[in-house]
Formats: structure tokens, sequence, C-alpha cells
């Protein structure tokens, strides 16, 4: 760990030196290199894929874990999205003159050498080394071992790549840590004086264990308790749309819904239309006393939500049910039981959507639409490398730009503090 750490500190030197079209190059190369590879890379794949069949990984990692061509292409896609990005390298950001001359200005620097530890997705390997890349920033990999033939294909290709379109290429720019040992991961994040950063993608276990052991920083987001409040004001046509698109259109994603709260004096119009289409949807419900008065002469199967369901991430066609009195009480209900993620309000009454969006504290609330778009590419930002609910430093989908850091640059004529 301490050879990678050193390797990777020094390549983040080089790279700081590389110029756009330098970097974009590389990209460019990379795409094709995993296009003109990826019967390889399905072989790989297929190593993987039998050892964890074998190992008794559930049909849904299986999923997460497979490279066919449509995922091999949609990487290869996502590195030349990247390429197209605007460099957030060397951006001025703030620039101001001191009544004594001195002008300082504000500019967008690499954050150095950062850490990615991830699970089962294996183009996440290509995803976080390209946009780190671009950025400027040296990446250390660490998948699980459930993916380590897939992610060492990927890595060693966009390595060679690099190699072929730059000479000058950092080779130790995109490193993967290729032991499986658990033991690993705590040795490297305990190297503060070569990493700068550490970013967990997976699930919450995964990400606090990261984050008890690490001495570097580290950005999360343990989990998404989201949530869609349908104010008394709400359009209900609207309303049982986005609280369909929230919960059913991937139910297994950070940003899906998984309690809807609905205002005391619509609750007996809106929770049967709403609740009909979610058991419709094969969605389970977990219901208060006031939704389940409403509901149970209506709906069967329903169960009484308990204390530890409002703190739950289900990922899948779960969702709890509570009614309350007012956007006050759904932002006390939002804030103590949420994860600081994606929440959102349906209303056509602009003073209480401004109060929730004034109240609620999470990385993005939303008036009239889904926290589905809780995601780079719907935010406008290209690839994402992850979602922060961290409140110091970045927070909500990190792009390019959240992989930036900045330092101050003053231009004098001989001033002098006096």
């Amino acid at each position: 760990m301490i050879q990678i750490a050193r390797r990777a500190k020094a390549a983040s030197r080089e790279l700081a030196g590389l110029s756009t079209s330098d970097k974009n190059r590389c990209l460019e190369s990379m795409a094709a290199a995993i296009e003109t590879h990826a019967f390889q890379l399905e072989t790989e794949n297929q190593r993987d894929l039998e050892n964890g069949a074998q190992a008794g990984l559930s049909r849904a990692m299986l999923d997460r874990l497979r490279l066919d061509d449509k995922r091999i292409a949609a990487m290869a896609r996502g590195l030349r999205e990247v390429a197209a990005l605007p460099d957030p390298v060397g951006r001025l950001l703030e620039e101001r003159v001191r009544p004594n001359g001195l002008r300082l200005e504000k500019v967008s620097t690499p954050i150095g050498v950062i850490v990615i530890i991830y699970e089962s997705r294996p183009n996440v390997t290509a995803d976080a080394a390209g946009l780190c890349f671009k950025s400027g920033n040296a990446t250390i990999l660490r998948g699980g071992r459930e993916a380590l033939h897939s992610n060492r294909a990927i890595a060693s290709i966009m390595v060679d790549a690099g190699k072929a379109a730059l000479p000058t290429f950092p080779e130790h720019s995109i490193q993967l840590v290729q032991t499986p040992e658990r033991e690993a991961i705590p040795a490297l994040l305990s190297l503060s004086q070569y990493i700068d950063l550490c970013m967990p993608r997976g699930g919450e276990g995964l990400i606090r264990a990261v984050a008890d052991c690490s001495k570097v920083p580290v950005i999360k987001h343990y989990k998404g308790v989201c949530h869609v409040f349908v104010d008394r004001a709400a359009d209900f046509a609207m309303a049982e749309q986005i609280v369909l698109n929230a919960k059913c259109q991937r139910p297994a994603v950070c940003n899906a819904i998984e309690t809807l709260l609905v205002d005391a004096p619509i609750a007996p119009a809106f929770l049967p239309g709403v609740g009909k289409h979610l058991q419709q949807r094969r969605v389970a419900l977990r219901v208060d006393e006031a939704a389940l008065a409403i509901l149970q002469s209506l709906l069967p199967g329903l169960r009484g939500a308990t204390e530890q369901d409002w703190f739950t991430e289900y990922n899948d066609l779960v969702l709890n049910v509570r009614v309350v009195d007012g956007v006050d009480a759904a932002v006390a209900h939002i804030n103590r039981y949420g994860s600081a993620h994606s929440d959102a309000i349906v209303t056509a009454d602009e003073a209480r959507a401004r109060r929730f969006l004034a109240g609620v504290d999470s990385a993005a609330v939303y008036w009239n639409a889904s926290t589905r778009f809780t995601d780079g590419g719907e935010f406008g930002m290209g690839a994402e490398i992850g979602i922060s609910t961290d409140k110091v430093g970045v927070r909500g989908p990190m792009g390019l730009e959240e992989l930036t850091s900045y330092k101050w640059l003053g231009f004098g004529q001989g001033q002098l503090r006096a």
C-alpha cells in the first residue's frame, strides 16, 4: 500500500502538468481501447460471474457485476463525454485587488490523490478513473473481490491506452489495488502523507467501515432515505405521478423515496388513489395509524410501520406512508428520520413550498419534481463520481468541478506587510 500511495503522489505531480488537450487525447484513446477489447473484458467478466455464482452471490449482485455489450459501450461513451467537458482545472474562481495594489486570484487545482472504494459494478473503474484523470487527480481504485478480474482488465486497458496516446502519460495515475484482503483498506487509508481524499461507493456498511478506519478525509453518503411530501395545495395528478416515479422507476437507487408524507386535510381523498396505483406496481406499503384507518378497507396486505421503518432505506418496492399535519410537521419528520439526501414537496402554494425548501436540511430539495433527479447527468454536470450528503466541502452530485480544490495566487510589485 505504501508503494502504491507513493507512486500515486508522484503521478499526481506529473498529471498537474498535462494540458487539456493531452488529457482529452488520453481519454479518447481509453474509450477506443475499451471498445476494441470488448471480448477480453467480457471474458474476464465471465470469470468473475462464475466465481460469484459459486460463492452464492444473489441474482441482483450478479446483475450489477455483469458486463455486456451495452455496458461496455456505455463505459466508452462515458469516457468520451468526460473528454468533451470543460477542463475544471485552472479556472479563475475569484479575483480581487487590495488597496495596496496586491492582486489576488483564486484558481481551481486538482485535489491530488483520490482513493475510490467500491463494490460490484466494474463500470465504476472506468467512470472513476476517467473523471479523476480529467480533473488532474491520481486515482487508487479498490473494487470488491467479486469483480477483481474485470477491474484489473479495465484498468490495464486504460493505462496502456493512455501510454499509447501520450509518451508522457503518468502510468501510475490510475492504479488498482489487486489484493482482496480487507486489511488493505485501513493500511491504505492511514497514509495521509500521500493520499488526499477517499470516496467510498456502496452500501451503508461499507461506507461506515471506511469512514471509521480512515485517517484521510472521506466524502460519503451513508444511505438514501428520501421523501415526498404531498401538501394540502397539491395537484393530485401531478403528486401521484411524482410519487410513482420517485418510488418505482428504479427502486434500488439512493435517490428513490422510502417514505410518502401526506398532509392531513387531503389524506382521505389522496391516499386511496395513489395507494391503489402503488399496489398495482407491487409496492408493499407500511403505514401509520392515520393512513391505516383510511386504507385498510380498500387495500389488502397493509402493514403497520415501526419506528425503525422510518429510518430504513429499502432499495426495493417497499414504501412507508405517514399522515402529517402541515409543512412544519413534514419538515420535522424529514429532518429526524431522513438521510439528508433528496426530498420533495408537491404543492401549488409558493409560500408553503419556500418554507419546505428552507427548512429541509438535505443535499437536494425539490418543489414539484421527483427526487430521482439527484444525479450528475440530470443536473447537467456530465458524469458523476458519487453523491455527498456531507455539509463541509462538496454536497450533492459530484462531477468534475467537485473533484477540484483551489489555491490563491498573489501578484505584487514589492508590497510588504505593515
